[in-house]
């Protein structure tokens, strides 16, 4: 068995560096890894159980965050015969009402990633059940906390945090002595829960859950946040007062919790965002930019205003100490972020390039951006597609899924009744037309239904990509198959996903790549385009026009990279900015009234253009030159 590090219990905010916190946490580079390890303890803990021929009682979790774990433990049980006949489990939650059968059950989700996959008795299964009888609930709340106590408790709780600070479906005003009950959802609970279900509207407005108070008896307590959704809840629980309208922060006062967080949602934390602030600092490059852009957004002071009272008065007097005079400190950083800033994103022919984000030769590069879906190309970078196109690089996009989900029955109406008035005798809409019409709840579309909505959403990419000047033939469409499932929850990718990218790279050999590095949701479409994309270039690195590629990631509609981060800015004119609006408007299935809105009601082109302007707005803040907007990316070195 390979080393996992040690993830046991230790009391937080007893030394320097943890002074702010008041739950113990450990941060991971990844949550694939993170996961791994809270695996590990759990098959250690059902291992010691066994030795003792006792039960093994685990309260369970559901959603994205537990989903590795549950990998990792089917791996253990088939690979390394882990056996689960000694484990009793309780899952947290359910959505009520809830058919077991139903696809977004949390009954149907424990069997689908775990209980289908090991040896458990079925007797020892429990899970809330959707379908009692409102007349019946109440006691069978009470039946379902009696069960648990039966066991003497929870021996390990595995939980998630909800955006509100919830945990299992304890939404804010939950009581820290509250058991197993019913409870009304949270809009932002049911908001994020909304792509599972086709819409908010279908999300159910009640749960089942595990109380506070049963959750508190757990003996030992692991709870895990990914992605920078998570940051700043995660900084409320940890950082912040016991407190109602954060459920979560009750378990400050649980003796064996532990928080585990990946890097983006460890980012809100003091000793990781300031860290300077807590104690004594190692200053690296990216160090320096990060705290002196802190700085001057603190003391509202463009970085060449900044004086040495200002580095004193907030805890940076040892960057002083390192660096010398602030006069030369603030030169310094200004020009490192000044040469972020290009407009010419493939490089500026015949110029000196020391300074400048691209490299200057080859003149005209070969290029390829990867969009994850049909829209993310043109929404988050759609000004830098139009500049490198301009200046003349041989630009090639290639949309890694077909996007198909992401059309409403609607929509894809309108277009069948247009097939079917164009070819009146056709069967194929007619057949689309009956199979929508008569379309149940939670039913997968037909193959015919799927195809014509990744149609539909090729059409509008071709619209957009012709309208930006690219010819049809630098269009590819991968149509990726981790991604043709029919549902919202995708399948792992394969290795013929990684094919399918390792083939179009190295027919193309480009000098850049540009791709979505979006990691908001850790098992949602971005990540898995660019775990596929990380695999791909894994393969190629050792390929000699690898060695002259760079690649560049961008973020998706939602988040920016911090301006700390960002090592190319391609600055927008407004005309520019204008024709980046139109670009997105050409995917008309997306714009109004789209099916994976989240819980931002503003339409993509809004979300994408205040935050370019934003970005422009941060760096004009800092002293730098006034645009209209600004499109931002981050290197990645593989």
């Amino acid at each position: 068995m390979p080393y996992y590090k040690d993830i046991s219990y230790r009391e937080a905010g007893k030394f320097e560096e943890t002074r702010f916190e008041k739950i113990h946490n450990v941060v991971f580079k990844s949550s694939d890894y993170a996961s791994l390890i809270v695996a590990h303890e759990i098959a250690k803990l059902i291992k010691e159980k066994q030795t003792k021929e006792e039960y093994c009682v685990l309260g369970l979790a559901t959603g994205s965050s537990p989903i590795k774990v549950y990998e990792e433990l089917v791996r253990l049980h088939n690979e390394e015969d882990l056996s689960f006949v000694n484990v009793v489990t309780f899952n947290l939650d359910e959505y009520y009402p809830m058919d077991k059968n139903d696809m977004q059950s949390y009954h149907y989700f424990m069997h689908q990633h775990l209980f289908d996959h090991i040896d458990i008795l079925p007797e020892n299964i429990h899970i809330p059940d959707g379908t009692v009888k409102q007349e019946d609930l109440h006691q069978y709340c009470i039946d379902y906390e009696l069960k648990i106590n039966s066991f003497g408790g929870l021996d390990f709780q595995l939980l998630g945090i909800g955006r509100t600070g919830h945990i299992g479906f304890n939404e804010p005003g939950s009581h820290y002595n509250s058991v197993t009950r019913s409870i009304t959802l949270d809009h932002l609970t049911r908001s994020d829960a909304a792509s599972s279900f086709l819409g908010i509207d279908n999300v159910p407005k009640r749960a089942i859950t595990m109380g506070i108070g049963t959750i508190k008896k757990a003996s030992r307590i692991v709870i895990m946040a990914w992605g920078h959704k998570k940051a700043e809840i995660v900084k409320e629980t940890i950082e912040g007062s016991i407190s109602a309208t954060i459920p979560a922060t009750y378990l400050q006062n649980h003796t064996n919790t532990t928080f585990i967080l990946d890097k983006e949602a460890s980012e809100e934390l003091t000793r990781i965002k300031t860290p300077w602030l807590v104690g004594p600092c190692r200053w690296n490059e990216k160090l320096k930019s990060k705290a002196i852009v802190w700085l001057s957004h603190q003391v509202q002071k463009p970085i060449l205003k900044l004086t040495e009272k200002d580095y004193n008065d907030n805890g940076m007097s040892s960057l002083l100490a390192e660096e010398g005079a602030s006069y030369d400190l603030n030169i310094k950083m200004f020009n490192t972020l000044q040469h972020t800033i290009t407009g010419w994103p493939g490089g500026k022919p015949n110029a000196d390039d020391t300074n400048r984000p691209e490299r200057n030769v080859p003149h005209k590069k070969r290029v390829l951006i990867l969009s994850p879906h049909p829209d993310d190309d043109v929404i988050s970078m759609g000004g830098t597609f139009h500049r490198l196109v301009e200046q003349g690089h041989t630009v090639h996009i290639a949309y890694q899924t077909s996007g198909n989900i992401a059309v409403s029955d609607e929509e894809t109406i309108k277009y069948a009744e247009v097939i079917q008035t164009i070819q009146p005798e056709g069967q194929k809409a007619v057949d689309i037309l009956r199979s929508l019409k008569e379309k149940q709840k939670d039913a997968i579309d037909t193959i015919e239904v799927r195809n014509l909505k990744g149609l539909i959403r090729r059409g509008e990419s071709l619209g957009a990509t012709r309208f930006l000047g690219l010819p049809d033939a630098y269009v590819q469409f991968l149509d990726l198959p981790f991604y043709e499932t029919g549902t919202a929850k995708k399948n792992p990718y394969t290795e013929e996903d990684i094919t399918i990218l390792v083939k179009l790279i190295k027919k193309i050999k480009p000098h850049q790549i540009y791709a979505a590095g979006d990691l908001a949701d850790p098992h949602g479409t971005h990540k898995v385009c660019l775990d596929i994309l990380f695999k791909a270039l894994e393969r190629l690195k050792e390929e000699e026009f690898m060695k002259d590629c760079w690649v560049w990631l961008y973020r998706g509609a939602w988040h920016e990279w911090d301006i700390h981060d960002i090592e190319m800015a391609v600055p927008l004119s407004p005309d520019e900015v204008l024709k980046k609006r139109k670009a997105i408007f050409f995917h008309q299935s997306q714009k109004d009234g789209v099916m994976f809105q989240g819980d931002d009601s503003r339409e993509f082109w809004v979300r994408a253009e205040e935050r370019n302007q934003q970005t422009a707005k941060k760096y004009h803040q800092l002293g730098l030159a006034d645009y209209a907007a600004i499109e931002a990316f981050k290197r990645y070195h593989f």
